[in-house]
């Protein structure tokens, strides 16, 4: 068992080395996850490969389960929605394929052909390959974009399954004692910085332990309710865009987003607690299309599981910025550190104008509202809407 252990690590290891380097193959990490998963016995991320593998006893089934999805959407008559969609769940999951793992929104590239549609991950990537290599534009039927959407899709979802093999792998027979360590550090301060929002995730992670199914979805309701009192505490709604992503009342994982780009300094630290908070958005995004849809789909113990674990390790990121000066307001982006596009966004500028403030920063070595106030094409209008969103 332990050298099946090692083997499966070693693959794992070559898998995200793969998907990391600049040079390396989507497909290949493909192919090394889909070893490492039978090597485990982890038949639900073997489904998910094999399906990028284009293995036709999941993709004909898949066909037939969108073609069939897409004709309901149409029927107004929500009783049959529900029942007719029920039963199309219920066949896929005889065949292993998980509706909220295998079947969801952002893998609906499977249905777009200009994306690659059915094909296999090799087949996409090496047309991807061909078209940018030869600088050839789109060929009327598959797309660069679209294509480079769908890889994107591929290699981030097959990154994500590699490291959770690969904590597995490597942490296994300390995961109880160290999430238990996590969990009450976490509790702890969330109950003296914010009762509110602990007695949220105390009950979410009840739920989630119960034995009773209902109690799972009512699991991933509840942790949504908390990642919504979460982002209003951290960065209330504004009218703000930032590079196409705006921070409405119900965009809170975009304010979450904001919030850690404002507060956390360090890089990796940064990007860690973003991970956690891309899982979660991808998992509400996905449960909240469901339910529009009409369609019933039971959550899963695990699926519920790894929503609570994901919130408790986001947490355990923001502690440091958990306080009540830090949650009072939104922290502003200092005027030294904003990029050109936020400045143009964040000013409402002219591409030039934005160009010219950067100048004046760097000819100054630093900019003061004054001197913001000198540079050309600088109103009072754009000075007034500088003193709120940036710090001087």
């Amino acid at each position: 068992m332990a050298d099946k252990k090692a083997e499966a690590l070693k693959i794992v290891e070559e898998g995200l080395k793969e998907l990391e380097s600049a040079k390396g193959s989507v497909t290949v990490g493909v192919q090394k996850l889909s070893r490492a998963a039978k090597y485990l016995d982890d038949n639900e991320k073997n489904v998910w490969t094999e399906i990028q593998l284009a293995n036709p006893y999941y993709i004909d089934s898949l066909k037939k389960f969108y073609k069939e999805i897409d004709s309901l959407i149409i029927i107004q008559d929500q009783d049959r929605n529900y029942d007719e969609a029920s039963k199309l769940i219920a066949e896929m999951e005889k065949l292993g394929i998980i509706y909220n793992m295998h079947v969801t929104p952002a893998a609906e590239f499977k249905c777009d052909k200009a994306a690659g549609g059915f094909h296999s991950v090799d087949f996409i990537e090496e047309i991807y390959k061909n078209l940018v290599k030869e600088k050839l534009g789109n060929d009327g039927t598959l797309y660069k974009k679209n294509l480079k959407r769908h890889l994107d899709y591929i290699k981030k979802t097959a990154h994500q399954y590699l490291a959770e093999l690969h904590d597995k792998l490597k942490f296994s027979g300390t995961i109880t004692s160290s999430f238990d360590l996590l969990k009450n550090a976490v509790d702890d301060r969330l109950l003296d910085l914010d009762p509110e929002i602990a007695e949220q995730l105390m009950l979410a992670f009840k739920s989630v332990s119960s034995n009773n199914k209902e109690e799972w979805s009512q699991a991933l309701a509840t942790c949504r309710r908390l990642l919504e009192s979460l982002a209003d505490k951290l960065y209330p709604a504004t009218d703000e865009n930032i590079k196409g992503r705006t921070f409405k009342q119900n965009q809170y994982i975009n304010r979450i987003w904001r919030f850690m780009d404002v507060s956390i300094e360090s890089k990796s630290n940064k990007e860690m607690a973003k991970s956690h908070v891309d899982f979660l958005g991808s998992w509400m995004s996905a449960d909240y299309t469901l339910a529009c849809k009409g369609v019933h789909a039971e959550v899963s113990q695990l699926e519920a599981t790894k929503a609570i674990f994901h919130i408790y390790l986001m947490l355990a990121d923001l502690l440091d910025y958990l306080d009540p000066s830090a949650v009072s307001k939104p922290t502003k982006l200092k005027i030294t550190e904003a990029s050109l596009d936020e400045i143009e966004s964040l000013l409402n500028v002219k591409r030039d104008v934005a160009k010219a403030i950067v100048v004046a920063r760097v000819n100054n070595k630093g900019l003061t509202i004054e001197q913001l106030a000198e540079v050309k094409g600088v109103g009072p209008k754009t000075v007034a809407t500088a003193k709120e969103v940036f710090e001087f």
